[in-house]
């Protein structure tokens, strides 16, 4: 019986670990080979993915817990907040309407779909030919995607920057070798 439960735990732990080095942006992808406005902004969008999947690396329960003072989220919070910023660039280039609450998820589920969030929009933005075409949607009140660039693309990217000063603040700094000018890993 204890052979069997400790298979079966070396096996979903190896699922887990494989399933983890699947995320989006453990590198930013390469570069398009031509400058458009959709291929700049799908890099925008995705050096934002790089930059969180490395702020949010090797998180621990203490660190999400942390924050600076009484007056400031704390990091989950944070992380919730940029789920919540993923999602309204999404819905932008998908021309979907905002407000839909989020189910509840384990942060390691909140990282995942934040990414996927960012990768998807960033894939779709990479064959725009018409950025005009999407607009962020709350309700009636519709922007135009210049709000989506300085709105949550900017935000998120913000406290992306809150999430590494956490950590750092909390001793579990960004693990080394991330280079972020060259969106690459030194192995």
């Amino acid at each position: 019986m204890k052979l069997l439960f400790s298979s079966l735990l070396t096996v979903l732990l190896m699922a887990t670990a494989s399933s983890q080095s699947k995320l989006p942006y453990y590198e930013i992808p390469e570069a398009s080979a031509e400058f458009t406005a959709g291929t700049v902004a799908s890099r925008m969008v995705d050096g934002l993915g790089f930059r969180y999947y490395w702020a949010t690396e090797g998180l621990i329960e203490k660190d999400l817990g942390f924050k600076p003072n009484n007056d400031a989220r704390t990091t989950i919070e944070t992380i919730n907040h940029i789920l919540d910023l993923s999602q309204v660039t999404l819905n932008a280039v998908l021309n979907k309407s905002n407000g839909e609450k989020q189910p509840e998820m384990t942060f390691t589920e909140k990282r995942k779909k934040t990414l996927e969030n960012f990768k998807k929009a960033s894939d779709i933005l990479k064959l725009s030919k018409d950025l005009s075409q999407y607009k962020i949607i709350f309700g009636e009140k519709e922007f135009p995607f210049w709000n989506a660039i300085n709105g949550p693309i900017a935000d998120a990217t913000w406290h992306v920057g809150q999430i590494v000063s956490f950590r750092r603040s909390s001793g579990n700094p960004l693990p080394k070798g991330v280079s972020f000018l060259t969106g690459t890993v030194k192995r």
